[in-house]
């Protein structure tokens, strides 16, 4: 059973999808981050903007902080990565994280994308095909 952090947009209806197939699968899935629903990151800007506060200063407040950390500790605790798609900036910079720490990363493609990026070679897999994926996950790590 592999330790998957689920990286995605908050506006990509199919998060709770795949990671249900993924539990099916006996994994431990945290898609937790999901629940803050598709216009957190708006409301988010919309309020620390109607506090008179620039980018740079709500990066820095602590409510932003304690979101940060709170999806850090779970990539932390993750063994295993599945970047679904479409995703934006942060999940590729969570995606690129855990690489770096050491979890295996795989990508999940909706479709082909029009942009090609050789940079997903960094990526254990990158697939097109929910099950193949799965099929993948359903080895060992490390494998």
């Amino acid at each position: 059973m592999r330790r998957i952090y689920l990286i995605g947009s908050l506006r990509n209806p199919n998060v709770p999808k795949v990671a249900n197939l993924l539990r099916a699968q006996g994994h431990s899935v945290f898609d937790d981050w999901f629940s803050a629903g598709e216009h957190a990151d708006d409301a988010w800007r919309d309020y620390e903007k109607g506090r008179g506060r620039t980018y740079e200063q709500a990066l820095n407040s602590a409510p932003a902080i304690n979101v940060f950390r709170f999806d850090q500790k779970n990539l932390d605790a993750s063994d295993t990565v599945v970047m679904l798609m479409p995703a934006g900036k942060s999940a590729h910079l969570e995606l690129g994280y855990s690489i770096g720490r050491g979890a295996e990363g795989f990508v999940l493609f909706d479709v082909e994308a029009d942009r090609w990026d050789v940079m997903y070679r960094f990526c254990k897999g990158v697939y097109f095909n929910e099950g193949k994926l799965m099929q993948r996950l359903a080895l060992p790590w490390g494998v």
